[in-house]
């Protein structure tokens, strides 16, 4: 697809406002047409983001029916993205769909199937995936910076605002679920981004604070098949808004914090564990490690320099009197690791949120290049999957094996 993308928005409100500015910015795409319920939401954001001729709708089908476009961006309540994505694909209309990616699991199938059946892109919003402390961290993981993933952990959370309880997000029918499905999504997404995919969820919820028929807060505990471990909080009584992703593994973290914004500068923290002086791996002729280290340690059989690890001598084979510099010794230390804090590198993400710009460009990448989108559909109904796991634990208060949401 060489001309340029022509856009349409399903939902004119916040969402959808960001989306038609980074479209406005876009030189591969334009916007061509919005809808709205509230016929004034849609004429506002043409009437703003629109460079060129362009069309208002209170009805997503019949702008759909009238106007030739190459994708549509669905930003409504979650209980009617099912249905504008089912609508959008039978017209064979490219798609990035806000998550979550519906209600439930089910209607995240639904619409999975539907874009497969017409051959059309669906990408789900996890905008989150673009941060650039995440993708750099990320990147450090793929590039194994912190050798084998341990665990990771998550809070996530903000306070509401004045009249939380009577916004759309607190109704059960037009939401789904609350908190856990709200931000807890982005969270179970990047969980299984970093980590692969998991086994078994043991979930809570309660609702602490809010008068809503869902949860104001969610707790998960998810593992793999490796029996790594990822720990998540998320919550709408976290008074002050937070953001903070953490990975650990053998060599060291990986710890983000902010978002921007209200949630504060974004940085991510890098964590290296100290290697044993010297330490140098030893493998066999097949390059197959081995459980014998070289140490550099000097005639008191401390390791260099001079303050040694955990204050403790090194015992080895080798007659003390005798220079034992360079020599291979049998790793009685148990580690290549030495002891103490790691040594840390903090990077600042300076400047305005750039993810939704970030992720746009993956969406136009991907429909040039006839390819799936990183945050496709199938990490949204994945992500449900795992959503459905926790609230279905905490219905049952048992843990869940992930094979069992079907």
């Amino acid at each position: 697809m060489d001309s340029l993308l022509r856009v349409g928005i399903i939902g004119c409100g916040l969402i959808g406002n960001k989306r038609a500015r980074t479209i406005k910015d876009d030189p591969r795409s334009y916007l061509a047409c919005a809808s709205d319920i509230v016929f004034s939401h849609a004429e506002d954001l043409v009437k703003e983001y629109a460079d060129r001729k362009a069309f208002a709708y209170q009805d997503w089908q019949d702008m759909l029916d009238k106007e030739e476009v190459d994708a549509v961006v669905i930003a409504t309540p979650n209980k009617y993205l099912k249905e504008i994505t089912q609508g959008a694909a039978q017209r064979k209309v490219h798609i990035l769909c806000e998550k979550p990616l519906g209600r439930n699991f089910s209607e995240s199938t639904d619409m999975v199937r539907a874009a497969k059946e017409n051959e059309v892109i669906l990408k789900t919003g996890f905008n989150h995936r673009h941060h650039p402390a995440i993708l750099k961290a990320h990147q450090f993981v793929k590039d194994n910076a912190i050798g084998q993933i341990y665990y990771g952990r998550c809070i996530y959370g903000h306070g509401g605002r004045p009249g939380y309880e009577k916004e759309w997000r607190a109704s059960k029918d037009v939401s789904g679920g609350g908190e856990l499905l709200d931000q807890g999504v982005h969270v179970v997404d990047l969980f299984r981004w970093f980590m692969g995919d998991f086994k078994e969820i043991y979930g809570y919820t309660s609702t602490c604070y809010w008068n809503m028929a869902v949860e104001d807060n969610a707790f998960g505990l998810f593992k793999t098949a490796k029996g790594q471990t990822a720990s998540m909080h998320t919550s709408w009584t976290q008074w002050k808004n937070r953001f903070t992703f953490e990975i650990f593994g053998e060599a060291g973290y990986l710890i983000i914090d902010g978002l921007g914004g209200s949630y504060g500068g974004e940085t991510l923290r890098i964590g290296k564990r100290k290697l044993v002086n010297g330490y140098k791996l030893m493998v066999d002729k097949d390059g197959k490690e081995v459980n014998s280290y070289k140490l550099m340690v000097d005639r008191k059989r401390h390791i260099l320099p001079s303050e040694p690890i955990t204050k403790q001598p090194i015992n080895n084979n080798v007659v003390s009197g005798q220079p034992i510099t360079d020599q291979p010794i049998t790793n009685n230390v148990g580690s290549k690791y030495a002891g103490g804090a790691p040594d840390e590198e903090v990077i600042e993400f300076l400047g305005p949120d750039i993810s939704w710009e970030e992720e746009w460009r993956e969406f136009v990448s991907a429909i040039r290049e006839g390819r799936e989108p990183t945050g496709n559909g199938e990490d949204g109904l994945e992500a449900m999957r795992m959503i459905e796991a926790v609230y279905r634990s905490a219905r049952e208060n048992r843990p869940i094996k992930i094979q069992d949401i079907k």
